[in-house]
């Protein structure tokens, strides 16, 4: 009996490592960190950047809006603007409602909030693992040419829960909650010593691959085609990190921009929430303005607010459990004031943008502002039919794009459409189908 035919190959193993000049370098998985007799292996696989900017702003307050107040009743671009967009009035022609629109199998009620800007399905399934979002997608992509390539903020956040913001393995990047931190690391200047500090923290992530270069090299001869591919996009990244940090160094050695406005007062009480929200917005704006970044997260942890006090108003109960209203007339009533007041501070914020010019444009003009919930319904935790209002960044607005409220349109459109429009070459984004149907570039 012949034995049988048996392709050996170099085995490498699963805990190797490259080191040189003090760096340890871990490898990926490779085909061969298998052992030959291991059985078979299957294969992994079976406009803007450089002209005039434009950025990004994802808004998401997670127990959404109360929808009877919040969407029209007809649709098209003579619509009738429903109670809460009448706050909006003013901008009418410089935003688009939708309706019947959702992230498909996007389900679980409350953490459906990290998917907001990602779309990954099934948060609340056993073993999810979140996939980008689409700030930290854009990031990845333009953040080199300002100082900071993104900036993640939030409003009384359950912090390590919650996040708009994730990365490419799914990991989740901490909310600011400190307007007055974000405002420092945009404009104080540290003291010399500091920026030499960080210069020689950022110089010491530099040249890694430089320092195992002829371990590569040799690693490359030993493995097989595939392996090589892998070793190759792996080595691309971790040259891509490099060269971020080499940016980072460069924007050390930059002054700050100036700019006449006091340091921020942080509210100390979470009951302040109002407060707090329209400091983010101000810290988003001045973020623009100066084009200290192009790409922003919010996340308005409303599920984790107390009850909240603004203007004249004490609402009597949490935000979370008045958002169980159950019908009852006495909560719908407090939410109706919150939301109004959620509205009001979103015109503050267009109005702000609008006021400013950039090369013949208004900030708000070349600024995409997604606001919306992953609940279409707090009060029973549904994720279908999600109240969005999409603004500014150089579409034709002043429109109600009215989908099926019972077989909803995918939201991740709409991000294809940001991302083309921000002259990123991208045909798909988490579920997308297409672009947003309906929606035209001014």
């Amino acid at each position: 009996m012949n034995a049988p035919h048996v392709t050996t190959r170099p085995f490498i193993s699963r805990r190797s490592f490259l080191r040189g000049a003090g760096v340890l370098l871990s490898l990926p998985l490779l085909d061969s960190m298998t052992p030959a007799f291991a059985g078979v292996v299957k294969s992994a696989a079976d406009e803007t950047p450089g002209g005039k900017p434009r950025r990004f702003f994802g808004i998401c307050n997670n127990l959404g809006l109360l929808s009877d107040e919040f969407f029209p009743k007809d649709s098209g671009r003579d619509y009738t603007l429903s109670p809460y967009l009448e706050g909006l009035k003013e901008f009418r022609d410089d935003f688009t409602v939708f309706s019947g629109v959702w992230h498909p199998d996007v389900d679980g009620g409350h953490p459906a909030d990290n998917c907001f800007l990602t779309a990954a399905p099934h948060p609340g399934s056993a073993g999810f693992k979140n996939t980008i979002s689409l700030d930290q997608y854009i990031a990845e992509r333009i953040g080199y040419l300002t100082r900071f390539p993104s900036i993640t903020l939030g409003v009384n956040v359950q912090q390590g829960i919650r996040s708009l913001s994730w990365t490419g393995s799914g990991v989740l990047i901490p909310c600011d909650e400190k307007a007055s931190n974000v405002f420092k690391q945009m404009f104080i200047q540290g003291s010399k010593e500091e920026t030499e500090a960080q210069v020689r923290k950022l110089e010491t992530g530099q040249s890694i691959l430089d320092a195992v270069a002829g371990q590569v090299k040799s690693l490359e001869r030993k493995v097989g085609a595939r392996d090589r591919d892998r070793l190759d996009q792996y080595f691309t990244s971790v040259r891509d990190l490099e060269q971020r940090l080499q940016m980072s160094r460069e924007w050390e050695d930059k002054p700050k921009p100036k700019i006449n406005v006091p340091v921020p007062l942080d509210p100390e009480s979470p009951k302040e929430y109002m407060d707090k929200v329209k400091l983010m917005y101000d810290m988003a704006r001045l973020a623009f303005e100066t084009d200290s970044t192009r790409s922003v997260s919010l996340l308005l942890d409303s599920v984790n607010s107390p009850a909240i006090e603004f203007g004249e108003t004490k609402t009597t109960d949490g935000y979370h459990n008045l958002s169980h209203h159950g019908r009852s007339k006495e909560k719908l009533t407090q939410l109706k004031a919150i939301d109004e007041w959620h509205i009001k501070l979103l015109a503050e914020l267009y109005g702000h943008l609008k006021s400013v010019r950039e090369d013949g444009e208004t900030l708000l003009d070349r600024t995409m502002i997604v606001y919306g919930s992953n609940l279409g319904n707090a009060n029973t935790h549904v994720t279908t039919n999600l109240p969005v209002i999409f603004a500014g960044g150089g579409f034709k607005h002043g429109q109600h794009l009215a989908f099926d409220t019972q077989h909803n349109y995918p939201l991740p459109n709409l991000f294809v459409s940001m991302l083309q429009r921000m002259g990123l070459e991208a045909e798909k984004f988490s579920t997308s189908t297409g672009t947003m149907r309906g929606l035209e570039m001014a």
